[in-house]
């Protein structure tokens, strides 16, 4: 009951305090569109987000934060909303299911769901199936990760980039320099990243008694990572999971793929998104735009501002 209770004022605060932070500057100007992924009895709420003018539009399937136990589709409205606007792209939010309630491996499954969904059916919406990037921070991070292995194996050449916001890539223990250094936050501290990993890994059907490693839960510890596509890796100086998201570009370069890194000095965890349109969220979405437009051919074009 006590974990029910934390969790719940947890994932209240979080969206109130990211509703605050973006209050009055939220690009209402974007269509979007609440729809319903749907395979094998397994339902997956997405929100569209669809830019102005004339498509098709290349595709940014977005997986939200908050240790896979907090954040949702409305958390994170108002920072999909500003993707789209600066990107000229679809975005599509996954509102993947949660720990506790469902530990792991429930989120990497809907999120392959919803990819699978999505390349069935944004063509009706005026997206381009053949351009697709997989993009998430924090454990939104570490789906996007995990979901571009899923469809290197089961999707082969579907997924044409992922962007990596400050992604969680290992388990907390023994832990890194980032996590001793980071320990008392700013933002995310070693003590809520902790009970984060334990709510999302406590009575899953994957893992046997003791285990806290899987391919699918700590990408950093698996084999294979070849083949993968093209990654954008951000990073923030001031946060426990600084190491591994380096640590995980680096495996990535190791085994032939593809990687920009992008090392955030001064900033905290959640400086993209949660902590409303700074100046830093800024250059971070910006990067991301333009390494978007890069990977498409495209030329990157100035947002409404609003």
């Amino acid at each position: 009951m006590k974990n029910t209770i934390k969790t719940a004022v947890f994932r209240s605060y979080i969206k109130g305090s990211a509703r605050l932070a973006w209050l009055g500057k939220v690009a209402k100007h974007i269509t979007s569109l609440d729809l319903v992924a749907e395979q094998e009895q397994r339902r997956i709420p997405l929100r569209l987000y669809l830019p102005p003018g004339d498509g098709p539009f290349p595709v940014v399937v977005y997986f939200h934060g908050g240790g896979w136990v907090i954040g949702d589709l409305a958390t994170y409205d108002p920072m999909c909303r500003d993707l789209c606007d600066r990107s000229d792209t679809i975005v599509v939010a996954v509102d993947y299911r949660r720990a506790p309630e469902y530990p792991f491996p429930a989120a990497p499954e809907d999120c392959l769901t919803a990819l699978t969904w999505v390349a069935e059916h944004i063509g009706l919406y005026g997206g381009r199936a053949d351009s697709i990037v997989l993009a998430g921070d924090s454990a939104g991070g570490n789906l996007a990760a995990v979901t571009a292995i899923q469809a290197r194996d089961q999707l082969p050449g579907l997924v044409k980039g992922q962007v990596l916001i400050y992604p969680v890539t290992d388990h907390y223990e023994p832990g890194t320099d980032s996590y001793i250094e980071n320990a008392k936050g700013p933002v995310l501290t070693r003590p809520i990243m902790m009970w984060f990993w334990d709510s999302y890994l406590a009575n899953s059907s994957a893992l046997k008694a003791g285990e806290h490693r899987h391919p699918l839960a700590t990408p950093l510890t698996a084999d294979d990572l070849s083949m993968l596509p093209p990654a954008l890796v951000i990073t923030a100086e001031r946060d426990p999971l600084r190491d591994e998201g380096i640590a995980y570009a680096c495996r990535l370069e190791e085994q032939g793929v593809a990687v920009t890194q992008s090392l955030y000095h001064g900033a905290s965890h959640g400086f993209i998104g949660l902590q409303g349109p700074t100046r830093r969220h800024k250059e971070g979405v910006m990067e991301i735009c333009a390494w978007l437009a890069a990977l498409f051919g495209r030329q990157a074009e100035p947002p409404i501002e609003v």
